[in-house]
């Protein structure tokens, strides 16, 4: 296949895991190429070369402006102006629907969402989880619009080839008009401590069967005592036992630890799409049906509030 355009995001230099993630995805079908929207397309070069692009087609500075109308506007004159990549990716991450959904309108072409895997069968065909997961379905495009995906996190390693630093393209970005016109002030950035949910090697999540937001401290000190992140069931997000970013599931984030412990959770469809593949899952709960059990390879049937008390005791402090 020829180039495979990948939107890039990166915070304070570091590029997101979703983008490795993408780009080791677009080795596989073609010549990667990354598009980023700011002025610091140098910073990321490197990066994005090390995991395989050739090119960084950027914007350049923004001037304060939402990067999705820019980046958006930017893409598509770029393909109005006769440049054809066989597909554009884009992780299902805030930004990344943004632009894709701009991108889409600009274009008039649609978007397949929820991709977990891509593949070449005389075109790219997306598969997609339906039902909550307990399906998959294969979707390809028709029509000679450029192909936009909306590539799930987690669904490829993010592997690096150590390739060289990526060649920067400028990439125009048109007038706008009054869809240009808002401007980031100010931005709010959840403080947290230890490794990121979505990154890191143990998870410890809680749910509904802790019995009270109070109880949900043990959930936090025992990933803290593993040196992993604590995560929550949607049913204890919407009670507001904890923020939204704890949130493990369809609907949340999609996780893969090594280590996976699920306490008090009982196991609703919604979750277990977002951890299922997980290297060891460990479930505490004290119904011997809840369905956690199923995908469990270590299952406890026993009280959680019994369970996660000697169990931090045994590990000491």
């Amino acid at each position: 296949m020829g180039t495979i355009w990948v939107y890039a995001e990166a915070t304070d230099g570091a590029l997101a895991t979703i983008t490795q993630e993408l780009l080791a995805l677009a080795r596989g079908l073609g010549e990667p190429v990354a598009v980023y929207g700011g002025a610091d397309a140098d910073a990321i070069a490197g990066q994005v070369g090390d995991h395989g692009a050739t090119k960084v087609l950027a914007t350049g500075d923004l001037g304060g402006g939402l990067p999705g109308p820019a980046v958006a506007a930017a893409m598509a004159e770029r393909l109005a102006g006769g440049e054809s990549p066989d597909a554009i990716l884009f992780g299902t991450t805030y930004g990344g629907r943004d632009v894709a959904g701009r991108l889409s309108v600009k274009i008039d072409a649609p978007v397949i969402t929820n991709v977990v895997a891509l593949d070449n069968d005389g075109g790219l065909v997306g598969t997609e989880p339906v039902f909550g997961g307990t399906t998959n379905v294969k979707t390809k495009f028709t029509s000679e619009k450029t192909p936009i995906f909306l590539i799930r996190p987690k669904s490829t390693d993010a592997a690096a080839v150590g390739g060289p630093a990526a060649a920067v393209e400028s990439l125009t970005v048109p007038d706008l008009g009054a869809v240009g016109a808002a401007r980031i002030l100010n931005r709010f950035v959840e403080e947290s401590t230890g490794p990121k949910l979505d990154e890191a090697a143990i998870v410890v999540s809680g749910g509904r069967g802790l019995g009270e937001a109070e109880k949900y401290q043990m959930i936090e000190a025992l990933a803290k005592r593993l040196g992993g992140a604590a995560g929550a069931s949607r049913a204890i997000v919407d009670a507001g036992w904890v923020p939204y970013s704890y949130q493990v599931g369809q609907t949340g984030k999609v996780v893969k630890p090594d280590v996976y412990i699920a306490c008090g959770i009982s196991g609703a469809t919604q979750h277990m799409v977002g951890m299922k593949g997980s290297k060891t899952i460990i479930a505490i709960n004290k119904d011997p049906e809840a369905p956690i059990f199923s995908i469990s390879d270590l299952g406890i049937v026993g009280d959680v509030h019994k369970v996660l008390p000697a169990l931090l005791e045994a590990l000491g402090s």
